[in-house]
This record gives structure tokens, C-alpha cells and sequence, in this order.
């Protein structure tokens, strides 16, 4: 154990190291004045075999379920390293963009407990936890103490929740459906304009509340009219009245917050990017690789060896005056390109760099070919999205371009999508692509310069794709 992390009226929560996932984790300990009690041990042991059977990345995971030695149950969770909602909500409002977001990573795990036969029952701020990932951070639905499934609730059940959040049916002890948990969603939604609904203090409270609550806008003028809209519907007093489940009101959400009061969304690009020069193919020189430089999944294999210097090599790319340059770097046989220009530059294993062009692209909405590099293990299969061919693809976007998120590539599925908080950089992660191929896509303005990057390879080692996309430079002509 490193330290107590929080304490609440069923548990105690530790911060530990756990040397064979090679990762801080949280473990979360039955009270021992509740030791005894037979069905808050029930609760809280089935909540961690529930969430084991949960298969999303926006709901807290379970790694192992235990018993201490003084017959306590304890369970192994994913540690948040970056605090709650409720945390930062004490600092000051989000940024509405940013607000979204949380939402709907909130929603899609509160979607997959609902599809799973779940109600969460307790959905606040304090209950959405962050967690740092290669690409940002990510927010989950973390603490299911008063989790019930569908069929339990079937039946009428002890009133439960926090009074602020709660849904008016839950507390009168109604047989309860997925759309208590969407009131509580969006509460917590509104919250983010600075303050919840209602401020209900108690259960019984929430049950003399007459009417709808004030608008956002209210409290921040910003918010988007169509926004304010999709949340007062989410909390409708009537369930009848809300939308019908989760995911329509976090797409509406979505739909409301895109459309009004947010930067305009540009052209989306081409799924896969490939260099074009403007009248024909550039002719390459492919970079020449040592016999000792393993493959890219041995040298992801053997991250641990002590690798030696390797010096400096430049690979000069004919075609239309294009070349990628390519420097070894000393660290792990890691290299740089640059695209001809001389004004992209991004750092990646040279094993993914064994072909390289950097005579530009030309993206949608441009009318001229605009500085791009590839650097992959084979540039002539890149644009075949049924092809596993690691590389980094880096290329300026048009002036008016700004992040956004890509569309999902065929095959794929979309696993997180992050912009950050200060809306400069728009990071989306798909996995399962063909061939068993993951990619990174990451718009990022630079020197008010709009840049694209996507990685790809088969099996991503997040501590190298974080490096990658870190290392990405681009240096305007003075």
C-alpha cells in the first residue's frame, strides 16, 4: 500500500503498486464494521464480479477480487490518477467542449452497464473519475455500491442516491428503468454550467420539487439554446417525457453542442493519407536498414535492452525535389523524418521508418499541395486499409482547418475520442482496424498552424505512440 486514497460509509480505498501489471491501482476494502453484515458483503463482492464482465473503457475496471486476512473482501481496481468531476468542479465551469466530452465517455459506460442488464443508481460528480492515457486523459464511471440489475429492480427497492442527482421515481421507490440513471446523467450535465438543478439536500426534498429547473443559460449565457434543451428534456419529471435512453441523449447533446456557440468543424480529411505529389508518383530510394535492427514487434518486444549508438544517416528521396530526411537517434534506434520543406519533423522507431517520402499532400480542401511526410515500413501498402504496415503519417492542413474529430476508418471501432482543454488538440484512438491494426489520429495547432498526424501499427505500445505524437514539430518558413 502507498497511501489511503478516500474513505466513504462502505469502504476504504488504497493506493498500491501492482508489480506484475507494472501500474499504480486502487483497491477498494469492505469497512470492517460491515464485515459481518452478510448482504452489504453480497453488494459489494457481486459489484466487483459484475464489473469484471464490463468491457468498455469508460467504466472503472476491475483487475482482481480478494479477501484480507481479517475476511474483508477487497477489490483491485483502475486507479484515477487525475481525480474526479466533483474535484474540478469545486475549481471552476468547464469549458463546453471539454464538458461534452466527459458526458459522453460517462454515457457510453453508462450505456454498456444498461445494455449488460445494469442501473448504476448513483451517477454524480464524485462518481466520474479521470485517468491519464497516451492520448490525454479519460473519464469513467467508477463506484457501482448501489448498482442494481434490471431484474432486481424489477421489484420496488429501498429509495438510494445522492439528492441532487437522483431521479424522482428512484426516491418514491418506484420499479425503476434505465432513464433514472439518464435524470442523474443529466444532473450532472447541468451541473457543468456551475451548479446542479435543484440542490435537493435531502430524499425527501427531491420529492417537492414543482417544475422544471432555471435554464443554464441562466448561469452561463454561452450555452447553446438547443443544449440547454436536449439536458431540461434529460430531466423531465415524468420519465415518459425524457429521451429513451443514454445514448440518444448524449448523441442530441453532442448534436446541440456541435451546432451552436462551438468552433466550426472543418473538412474532414481522407481516412488514409497518402503523400501526392501534383502531377505523378515521387521515385524513392528506400532507407537503408542494418541486419541487427530487429522487426518492429521484436523491438517492441525487447524495450528493456540496452541498446548501442547508432550514429547519423541521411536518406535523400528523388521525385519532384522531394525527400524525407531521416536521422538515427542514439536512444532505441529511433529516428527522425522531415518532410522536404524542412518544416515537419516527427521522431518514431525505425522500424516503422524503412520507407519514407516527404514530397507533401494534398488534403481536402486544399488547393495546392501542402507540406506531408510518410514514414512507414512500406509506403506503397499504406493506402491499403487491409494491409499492417506501422509508420507515421504528419501533414499541414489548410488554413481554416481546426481540430476535430475524424470519421471512424472502415472496420474500425472508434475507442476514445479527447480534445484538450484548451481546445488546441484533438486526439482519436480506433482499434480493432483490419489486420488487427490500431491507429491514432491527432489534429494539433501549432504556431496557428493546423496539423495532422496518424500512427498505425498492429499492436500499440501506448508509452511509443505517446512519444510519437509528443514528438511531432513544425517550423513556418520566417
Amino acid at each position: 500500500m502507498i497511501r489511503k486514497v478516500g474513505s466513504g460509509g462502505f469502504a476504504t480505498v488504497w493506493l498500491a503498486r501492482d508489480e506484475e501489471l507494472e501500474a499504480d491501482v486502487a483497491i477498494k476494502v469492505l469497512s470492517e464494521h460491515w464485515v459481518d453484515d452478510l448482504d452489504v458483503r453480497r453488494r459489494f463482492v457481486e459489484e466487483g464480479r459484475f464489473l469484471r464482465r464490463v468491457e468498455t473503457p469508460y467504466v472503472v475496471g476491475v483487475h482482481d477480487i480478494g479477501e484480507t486476512p481479517d475476511k474483508r473482501p477487497f477489490l483491485v481496481l483502475t486507479y484515477a490518477d487525475r481525480g474526479t468531476l466533483a474535484d474540478r468542479l469545486e475549481s471552476e465551469p468547464l469549458e463546453i467542449a471539454a464538458a461534452v466530452e466527459i458526458i459522453g465517455q460517462v454515457g457510453s459506460g453508462l450505456q454498456e452497464l444498461h445494455d449488460r442488464g445494469m442501473l448504476h443508481r448513483d451517477v454524480k460528480p464524485a462518481n466520474v473519475l479521470f485517468r491519464s492515457t497516451p492520448t490525454g486523459e479519460r473519464a469513467m464511471l467508477g463506484d457501482l455500491g448501489l448498482g442494481k440489475s434490471l431484474d432486481a429492480v424489477s421489484r420496488v427497492t429501498l429509495p438510494g442516491g445522492t439528492p441532487a442527482y437522483v431521479s424522482p421515481e428512484q426516491v418514491r421507490g418506484d420499479q425503476l428503468d434505465p432513464r433514472a440513471d439518464l435524470y442523474s446523467l443529466a444532473a450532472v450535465t447541468y451541473a457543468l454550467a456551475g451548479r446542479p438543478p435543484y440542490g435537493a439536500e435531502s430524499l425527501a426534498a427531491v420529492l417537492d420539487i414543482d417544475g422544471p429547473p432555471d435554464p443554464m443559460r441562466t448561469t452561463r449565457e454561452e450555452i447553446p439554446v438547443a443544449m440547454d434543451d436536449v439536458v431540461l428534456k434529460g430531466l423531465e419529471r415524468d420519465r415518459d417525457d425524457r429521451w429513451p435512453d443514454v445514448k440518444s441523449f448524449t448523441q442530441a447533446l453532442q448534436t446541440a453542442a456541435a451546432s451552436v456557440g462551438t468552433p466550426e468543424a472543418p473538412q474532414q480529411t481522407e481516412p488514409a493519407p497518402e503523400p501526392v505529389p501534383p502531377e505523378s508518383e515521387p521515385t524513392t530510394v528506400p532507407a537503408p536498414v542494418p541486419e541487427a535492427v530487429p522487426a518492429a514487434g521484436a523491438a517492441r518486444r525487447s524495450r528493456s535492452r540496452a541498446w548501442l549508438a547508432a550514429g547519423i544517416a541521411t536518406v535523400v528521396l528523388g521525385g519532384l525535389g522531394g525527400y524525407a530526411g531521416v536521422r538515427l537517434g542514439t536512444e532505441r534506434q529511433w529516428v527522425e523524418a522531415r518532410d522536404q520543406t524542412g518544416a515537419l519533423s516527427v521522431r518514431l522507431p525505425r522500424a516503422w521508418a524503412q520507407d519514407a517520402t516527404g514530397s507533401g499532400w494534398r488534403p481536402a480542401g486544399a488547393s495546392t499541395v501542402l507540406p506531408g511526410l510518410l514514414a512507414s515500413a512500406d509506403n506503397t501498402r499504406w493506402a491499403d486499409p487491409s494491409a499492417a504496415v506501422a509508420g507515421v503519417f504528419v501533414g499541414l492542413l489548410p488554413p481554416a482547418q481546426r481540430p476535430a474529430a475524424p470519421p471512424v476508418p472502415a472496420g474500425c471501432n472508434l475507442d476514445e475520442a479527447v480534445r484538450s482543454p484548451d481546445g488546441q488538440t484533438m486526439t482519436s484512438v480506433f482499434r480493432d482496424c483490419p489486420a488487427g491494426m490500431t491507429r491514432y489520429e491527432r489534429v494539433l495547432v501549432i504556431e496557428g498552424q493546423a496539423v495532422r498526424v496518424q500512427v498505425r501499427l498492429p499492436a500499440a505500445d501506448e508509452r511509443e505512440v505517446n512519444r510519437v505524437l509528443d514528438s511531432v514539430t513544425y517550423r513556418p518558413s520566417r
